[in-house]
């Protein structure tokens, strides 16, 4: 990285082009962008070809050359570069079987980095103990011995609830709603009084004697349930499907003990290298000024994270493609981090922060992507004061077909959390965010689930998207001046009445898992 950087100050100088020549700077990369028919083909490699890219996987270190050798295809400098490292895991299979009082194979599926198995587990199942208070649950973990515990919610109706309006009527639905609710409130009582949170209650239970730990995180859509990871070190801990889950606690709260058996199989190997892939366009008159493009490579693993955040991905390798066909000589550099473990809390963009601080005041903005296959129609401008003074232009230059559905909101309040472009506005980059009012049910049914899929993309709108980035960075790099960093006074907390923090910068966890 260092040795680029040195290279960018002796590059020749060209003259920028006038604003007025944006129609026709605009014109070329639309055509580009809606000639090139490979997408859905780099899209079938990416996802279905190399897989799920849980980092330390091998299908993660797939997918990292892959993207760069896709880039240097189009002649785009690019390369992996190593912020920590990560142990060796690739998921095989999960097989778990209701054997009493009546056989049958339940959907589940092993949480990431679960154990492996050597033998299949057969034991009765057990609903977390309800006790008064953490010194009550401690005197009550006995009963979890040898049992598989459950440690979700189960849900008086699996039924979404945009279904029930049109039969019952609106109050109908906010009755459902409300029970919903006070379910739920209920359940996290049922967490707080034993002491521990949903992320350290696995290993107590595990420490108790538990078999296995069943969870069911319910999206409220049809047939999905979110993955995430494993905080067991030797017992099998499973993500069940909701109508399962509910049919075990069912019977467990009635008075049938249902009795299960579990089988999960995964590969740990060694410490493996963990990257972040990275892409240069150098500029020709301002090469030590950057336009950022941002977009996490890896993925949860149920699926094939091709919502989260393989889409982003795409767009970006789209927008940098046509970038180097019709804009071939920025007059900025443009520089693209598709950052490793971001699902694990924004590892790779929060390390490039920490390796690189002399970058980050040469950053003269980041758009950051990580919002499914929706089609961008705003950018959270994340409480930089002066954002509008961009962007309003910028919107007025784009055609028609692209501006017109666009509904900005200046200059917004920092996030907190979420995505990586918080790593760069924790340090007072301006990091925008890349939004869509229309996220095709992207929370309700591809957000970390196992229906992440390459099917769910809609390649209409990620070209749209590419063609959109491509244009907006064309903008930010023929700016006479970089944005000025100008940030909001933070509003007052009203519950707490003492005035917000702007979000501080968080270390990288440089080796994992956790």
């Amino acid at each position: 990285m260092k040795q680029v950087l040195l290279s960018l100050s002796f590059l020749l100088p060209l003259a920028p082009l006038k604003a007025q020549q944006y129609p026709q700077a605009f014109q070329a990369i639309y055509e580009e962008g809606m000639a090139d028919k490979n997408l859905p083909l780099i899209a079938h490699h990416f996802l279905d070809v190399i897989g799920p890219r849980l980092v330390g996987s091998p299908q993660m270190q797939l997918a990292h050359d892959f993207v760069v050798s896709q880039y240097k295809n189009c002649g785009i400098e690019a390369y992996n570069e190593q912020w920590g490292e990560w142990q060796s895991w690739q998921r095989e299979f999960t097989h778990v079987d209701l054997l009493y009082p009546w056989p049958k194979t339940l959907e589940a599926i092993q949480m990431a980095w679960c154990p492996d198995m050597k033998q299949p587990v057969e034991a009765e199942i057990v609903l977390l103990p309800e006790a008064p208070d953490s010194l009550s649950f401690d005197r009550m973990l006995a009963m979890v011995k040898g049992k598989f515990v459950m440690v979700s919610p189960p849900q008086s109706s699996g039924r979404p609830l945009n279904t029930y309006e049109p039969y019952i009527g609106k109050a109908g639905a906010d009755s459902i709603s409300a029970l919903r609710q006070k379910e739920t409130a209920a359940w996290q009582q049922r967490i707080k009084n034993t002491g521990f949170t949903t992320r350290t209650l696995p290993a107590r239970l595990e420490a108790a004697g538990a078999a296995g730990i069943i969870s069911s995180s319910w999206t409220g859509g049809w047939g999905v349930l979110k993955i995430f990871a494993a905080r067991t070190q030797k017992i099998p801990a499973v993500e069940m499907g909701l109508e399962d889950y509910n049919l075990l606690a069912r019977l467990a709260a009635n008075g049938t003990t249902p009795k299960l058996r579990i089988k999960t199989s995964s590969k740990w190997g060694k410490m493996v290298p963990a990257y972040s892939s990275m892409a240069v366009m150098k500029g020709r008159e301002k090469p030590d000024e950057i336009v950022l493009l941002s977009a996490h490579i890896d993925s949860w693993d149920a699926g094939t994270g091709a919502t989260d955040n393989g889409t982003g991905v795409l767009t970006m390798m789209e927008a940098m493609r046509i970038l180097k066909k019709v804009y071939p000589n920025p007059k900025r550099t443009i520089m693209v981090g598709h950052w490793g473990s971001e699902e694990q809390g924004l590892n790779g963009s929060r390390a490039f922060t920490e390796d690189y601080p002399e970058l980050l005041d040469k950053i003269s903005m980041v758009f950051n992507h990580d919002n499914g296959t929706g089609k961008i129609n705003t950018v959270a401008t994340q409480g930089f004061i002066n954002a509008y003074a961009f962007f309003e232009q910028w919107i007025a230059y784009l055609p028609p077909a692209l501006k017109d559905e666009f509904k900005m909101t200046y200059p917004g309040t920092p996030d907190v959390g979420g995505s990586d472009n918080i790593s760069f506005i924790s340090r007072g980059v301006p990091a925008f965010y890349l939004a869509s009012s229309n996220d095709w049910d992207y929370r309700n049914y591809t957000w970390h689930t196992q229906r992440d899929t390459y099917d769910k993309i809609v390649f209409d709108e990620l070209r749209r998207n590419a063609i959109l980035v491509a244009m907006l960075v064309y903008m930010a790099c023929e700016e006479p001046e970089p944005l000025d960093r100008t940030r909001i006074k933070m509003p007052v907390d009203i519950k707490t009445g003492e005035r917000k923090q702007w979000p501080l910068p968080a270390k990288a966890i440089r080796k994992g898992p956790y």
